[in-house]
């Protein structure tokens, strides 16, 4: 019988295989769809982060407190959200993932975000945490053991190239401390969203970035105290206005969608989605901060995107496959 017949003709095996291949890319569908929405939420974190924490010339919100503020009170709303689905604890290996996932993305990359745009614009800092898509396929490729090709790790090292050069560019010709900040929170972020990532194939999304946040409670809570401004008359309407969005979307709802999506569509393959977020960032930065679109940021943002674009089309392994679990309710 012909292979082009359709798989209602050749057999129950084949019409197996063709609902499985139907229902592999309806989950990698609606992994990209999730991953966008998540892309556009943590796009704006780091102009919410400059709002929050203001600059040099005036400082508003401590960047310590800022951290420790956003973890706490979505680690709060997260042991409410935990007690209200009745979510089961985490079990074995799932406790190292989760720790993971915490020191890279609810402590490394906020604190290392908001101490370096005390020094730098958000502009900046959206251009050289644009490789966060390479560096975490890196990490994936890595922690999850697939081998990348020969051509991943150049078009890894070109973008690093290009961040190193727009860096010394911007720093007037040689790097400035808050670029070294900004490359550990680089790292932070790749090295948490994998370890989330693959937690997010033994349980939901949701409980994930929840046990993640409430993990991170004993430190947080007793941080947030501890920071907490003298001067609170000091502090501009807007800055509160920014520690709310880095909380309640960047570093709680903007999960929900993230680590799903990176669970049903491949950490290697959604990571890439945010090759949009430094653009979104970069536009968004106008109109809260008042910031301008300099000459050496047009130039530097796309060079970086289009390097990641083409790790993004070598073929850098194959995911794991997600786990029943990412596709199960959460309130399990």
């Amino acid at each position: 019988m012909s292979s082009s017949a359709p798989a209602e003709a050749r057999g129950p095996a084949a019409r197996t295989a063709g609902g499985v291949r139907d229902a592999e890319a309806a989950g990698a569908a609606r992994g990209f769809a999730l991953g966008a929405l998540g892309v556009f939420i943590f796009a704006l974190t780091l102009p919410m982060t400059r709002m929050a924490v203001g600059d040099s010339a005036a400082p508003q919100l401590p960047p310590s407190f800022v951290t420790a503020g956003r973890a706490g009170i979505a680690g709060l709303l997260s042991a409410l959200y935990l007690l209200a689905t009745r979510a089961r604890r985490p079990r074995g290996g799932e406790w190292r993932l989760l720790a993971l996932s915490a020191l890279g993305t609810v402590l490394g990359f906020p604190l290392f975000i908001a101490l370096a745009l005390r020094d730098v614009p958000a502009m900046h800092a959206a251009v050289v945490t644009g490789v966060i898509p390479l560096a975490t396929a890196v990490a994936a490729a890595l922690g999850l053991r697939q081998r990348a090709p020969a051509a991943f790790w150049v078009c890894a090292l070109l973008g690093c190239a290009f961040v190193v050069a727009f860096a010394m560019a911007a720093g007037g010709g040689r790097p400035v401390a808050a670029d070294g900040l900004l490359a550990l929170a680089v790292a932070g972020a790749a090295v948490g969203y994998v370890a989330g990532a693959e937690a997010a194939t033994r349980m939901t999304a949701e409980q994930v970035i929840c046990w993640v946040l409430v993990l991170a409670l004993p430190f947080t809570l007793p941080a947030m105290a501890l920071t907490w401004p003298a001067q609170l008359d000091a502090v501009r309407p807007s800055a509160w206005l920014g520690l709310a969005y880095v909380t309640l979307f960047s570093m709680w709802i903007g999960f929900f969608a993230w680590y799903r999506g990176l669970a049903l569509g491949g950490v290697l393959r959604v990571s890439q989605v945010q090759l949009l977020q430094p653009f979104i960032a970069l536009v968004a930065a106008v109109p809260l901060l008042g910031e301008r679109l300099e000459p050496l940021t047009l130039v530097f943002a796309p060079a970086i995107v289009a390097v990641v674009f083409v790790g993004r089309r070598l073929p850098p392994g194959v995911p794991a496959a997600p786990h029943p679990s990412a596709l199960a309710p959460p309130n399990r």
